[in-house]
């Protein structure tokens, strides 16, 4: 038999109905994907039993003689793989998310007078703009370089001035005497 797994065989089972494939090809490919057979071939022979099928996909016979029949469009989604059983419908996002009662939002909040403004939150800023705002951020950049120049310049004088005043600016460190707090380096630090 086609499903992988299913051994069922008319000669011992009578409850069972076998069905062959459909003449559509796109529900044959959908038959032959839920199936789950590699190198599968349909031919004339080829069935599929009722298990495989919803009860709601069948239609009874209507005498004792007659055969049961599948509707059209059917597929077989039932499969041991997936225990005989389709998964419960999931529910949607309204029916999960738990509500507050809307009588009592209706009584209980006061009247507000509120305006609703569109946003549209695709738009891009206009080339104007952006042209402002570049000029902006360039003249706080240039402003902060300036700024770190000062401050590099400033201490590097401070520095230099303090090496000129140093008594002991010839000594080397292990000549220093004990009590002086200088390193000595290309420039004079206090530590």
């Amino acid at each position: 038999w086609p499903t992988q797994m299913c051994t069922a065989s008319a000669k011992f089972n009578t409850f069972l109905s076998f069905h062959t494939f459909p003449k559509d090809k796109e529900i044959q490919k959908r038959w032959v994907v839920n199936i789950r057979r590699d190198h599968f071939t349909v031919t004339n022979q080829t069935r599929v039993c009722s298990r495989h099928f919803q009860s709601t996909d069948l239609i009874e016979p209507q005498t004792p003689a007659g055969r049961r029949r599948l509707k059209n469009g059917t597929v077989p989604l039932l499969f041991h793989w997936n225990n005989f059983s389709l998964p419960a419908p999931r529910t949607g996002v309204w029916e999960r998310v738990e509500r507050p009662n809307t009588d009592t939002l209706h009584t209980e909040a006061p009247s507000m007078d509120v305006e609703y403004s569109d946003h549209d939150y695709c738009s891009s800023a206009e080339p104007a703009a952006l042209d402002l705002s570049l000029d902006h951020n360039e003249d706080q950049i240039a402003r902060l370089q300036k700024q770190i120049e000062e401050i590099t310049i400033s201490t590097k004088f401070c520095l230099e001035r303090t090496c000129a005043n140093c008594a002991c600016q010839s000594l080397s460190p292990t000549t220093s005497p004990k009590g002086h707090n200088m390193l000595h380096t290309d420039r004079c630090i206090i530590l």
